[in-house]
């Protein structure tokens, strides 16, 4: 996997639609290989490319949780975790101001936490309204390729 040291003003316009800029301080490096593309900062692994957009990774979320987010019942975890598509009737909680196609993260009911991220089918209004079917598209979750970097 090739790796390019990156400096933080290059990846700051990048970040800017997340309201986040790294310090020059920051020791931020680009991993890649055929298939995918991942930042991190600190030598912890903090964002990933999806379709050439940035996107944080879980472990970033965990401590900078900077998407919007849609909680989920406990019944639902097991099928976020393993990869699945998020469907309407397993939400409990939808955040104000989700646009369709933004970058979402998925947190359970109980403890808060993150489980996945994924790409918003619709928005804030029509998930609140609709009573079944796919509302968010499941894109990096616990256990996947993602988490797993070290």
């Amino acid at each position: 996997m090739k790796q390019t040291p990156l400096k933080a003003r290059e990846i700051n316009k990048q970040l800017a639609h997340y309201n986040l800029e790294l310090s020059k301080k920051d020791q931020v490096v680009l991993f890649q290989d055929e298939d995918k593309k991942f930042i991190t900062v600190n030598k912890e692994p903090s964002f990933f490319y999806y379709e050439d957009k940035i996107i944080p990774t879980l472990k970033y979320l965990q401590n900078h949780l900077v998407l919007k987010k849609i909680t989920v019942d406990m019944g639902a975890i097991k099928f976020v975790i393993n990869g699945a598509d998020i469907m309407r009737p397993g939400i409990t909680e939808i955040d104000e101001g989700i646009d369709k196609d933004d970058f979402i993260v998925i947190v359970d009911i109980n403890n808060k936490k993150p489980l996945s991220v994924g790409i918003a089918l619709l928005n804030s209004e029509e998930m609140r309204e609709a009573k079944t079917g796919k509302v968010i598209k499941n894109i990096h979750y616990v256990g996947d390729e993602i988490w797993k970097i070290e």
